[in-house]
């Protein structure tokens, strides 16, 4: 079995689903000549045809709104916004158009779209490149909001989000695209959206991360262990948007301790409506106050002061000692 990066994985789960189904077509800046500014669909356009593989305009608006078009009209379309941070411009026709179709058509239409773009820091990009914005679009009620946390995830989170029926969000981070490899099989295989993975079991405190600060909140939990003899339990969220609860409530009501991490920042956030289920459904199981550790409340600094800014493996490890005091 191959080990590829996560911008291989992508890419062969862009070609076999290109190969697969005719109805799929990849499009946005740069996407088709130059293969992306990651180089995530490079050769795609060669291999399939200016038809199937093709570059837009300098316009988010127009990307999204020709996107719901084919949806409806029975394409699938996999749409490419160049950093996540510049999907603002598109936003209605995300959450006002994209979102609601199936709700505003009594259930007789569906937009089976893909909007994929990256963000995240670490990669010292300009201001807003690096924006996490899974918050913003958790609000617009109708659409699936993925985050993959390595390669062998992206592969088969993206075969699955290709093949729904409904508008999917995806957001690859940037610093995931070359920094580690995985085996990954060769062959399409499926990644159930809207559930959650185990990625380490424990009994003591339950860590719950996405996206990069998955593997940071690992290497952290696996630090306390072996220096506080205790056991972690570690959740990669992959949709962060519906949440699987029954998958988060369980293991609080086992551990009795939670922790939640993410890059975005605090307030009315994916953490907040972790925060916000664990209570209403696992509050008798808490020995202590649910934390999380998230940037500020500012916008994603400078790169200069990124480190700072961004959740980081000390910071992590005192959240997770804080929690498990008695």
């Amino acid at each position: 079995m191959p080990k590829w990066t996560m911008v291989q994985a992508i890419n062969q789960a862009l070609a076999l689903e290109l190969e697969q189904d005719r109805r799929v077509r990849i499009f946005g800046e740069d996407v088709g000549r130059n293969g992306g500014v990651f180089r995530v669909t490079d050769g795609l356009q060669e291999r399939f045809g200016e038809d199937r593989v093709f570059d837009t305009p300098l316009a988010e608006a127009g990307i999204i709104g020709v996107a719901v078009g084919m949806a409806l009209y029975g394409l699938r379309p996999v749409a490419e916004i160049q950093f996540a941070g510049f999907a603002h411009l598109a936003f209605h026709q995300v959450a006002a158009q994209a979102a609601r179709l199936r709700y505003r058509s009594g259930g007789e239409h569906h937009v089976p779209l893909v909007i994929r773009a990256p963000f995240g820091g670490g990669v010292r990009t300009p201001e807003l490149h690096s924006d996490s914005v899974e918050a913003f679009y958790a609000h617009a009620e109708g659409i699936k909001v993925v985050i993959p946390s390595g390669p062998y995830e992206a592969k088969g989170l993206l075969h699955a989000a290709i093949q729904d029926p409904d508008p999917v969000f995806f957001l690859e981070h940037m610093k995931l695209y070359r920094s580690l490899r995985e085996e990954v099989p060769e062959e399409r295989y499926t990644i159930p959206l809207m559930e959650a993975r185990v990625v380490q079991p424990g009994n003591d405190l339950t860590a719950i991360a996405y996206g990069a600060l998955l593997h940071t909140t690992l290497a952290a939990a696996r630090q306390v262990e072996k220096e506080d003899g205790v056991s972690i339990e570690v959740i990669d969220l992959r949709t962060v948007h519906p949440l699987d609860e029954e998958t988060v409530v369980a293991s609080v009501n086992r551990t009795g301790r939670a922790l939640v991490v993410h890059e975005d920042s605090r307030a009315a956030s994916i953490a907040a409506e972790v925060i916000a289920v664990i209570n209403e459904r696992a509050l008798y199981a808490l020995l202590k106050p649910v934390r999380r550790v998230t940037c500020p409340d500012t916008p994603f600094p400078l790169p200069a002061v990124e480190d700072v800014i961004v959740p980081h493996q000390e910071r992590i490890v005192r959240a997770l000692r804080e929690t498990l005091e008695p």
